[in-house]
């Protein structure tokens, strides 16, 4: 049976926006745990003993990492609002794009909440060539699989990767 696309065979419109919010929401509580404790973890670092040694620098990325966290914790909770403000509206469709588009919004901020992060301990710890490039390595690591492995493979349509997702729904 052909499908519609982004479609199930068999399901009807109001089923696929249901199942794309439920998935969604499942995504956004691993994003969530994630962007929590870390945010957690930021928040709590200026009482540290070490915080009083760092340089200028690292205070600054500190506030980066800080409030990118807060953007992020913002934009991943967000949906939850949203939906809240829609509920028994009918308004599914829409909810599902706009939460889209702040989780997306949200893991972006992540990113650079954890690359930032990333620099001010490894600043912190090591000289600031070594603390770069290490970061690099990280932030490129970041981009490859959040951002270049999805849209790469979200392109490549192959005959063998359809039927195989159709095995799979029909096994279901």
């Amino acid at each position: 049976m052909a499908r519609e696309k982004g479609g199930l065979p068999g399901e009807t419109e109001r089923q696929r926006w249901n199942r794309n919010f439920a998935d969604l929401l499942q995504e956004l509580r691993v994003a969530q745990t994630g962007v929590q404790i870390l945010f957690a973890f930021l928040l709590t670092l200026p009482f540290s003993n070490g915080f009083p040694h760092t340089n200028h620098f690292q205070r600054g990325v500190y506030l980066v990492a800080l409030i990118s966290a807060a953007f992020a914790a913002t934009q991943l909770i967000a949906p939850v609002a949203f939906h809240r403000a829609l509920f028994r509206q009918g308004r599914k469709p829409e909810l599902v794009r706009y939460a889209h588009r702040m989780a997306t919004a949200g893991l972006a901020c992540l990113l650079v909440s954890m690359v930032s992060s990333v620099l001010l301990i490894t600043d912190y710890l090591l000289n600031i060539w070594a603390a770069l490039s290490l970061t690099v390595i990280v932030g490129g690591w970041f981009v490859t699989h959040w951002v270049v492995v999805p849209y790469v493979r979200r392109s490549w349509i192959e005959a063998e990767d359809l039927e195989e997702d159709e095995k799979f729904v029909a096994d279901d």
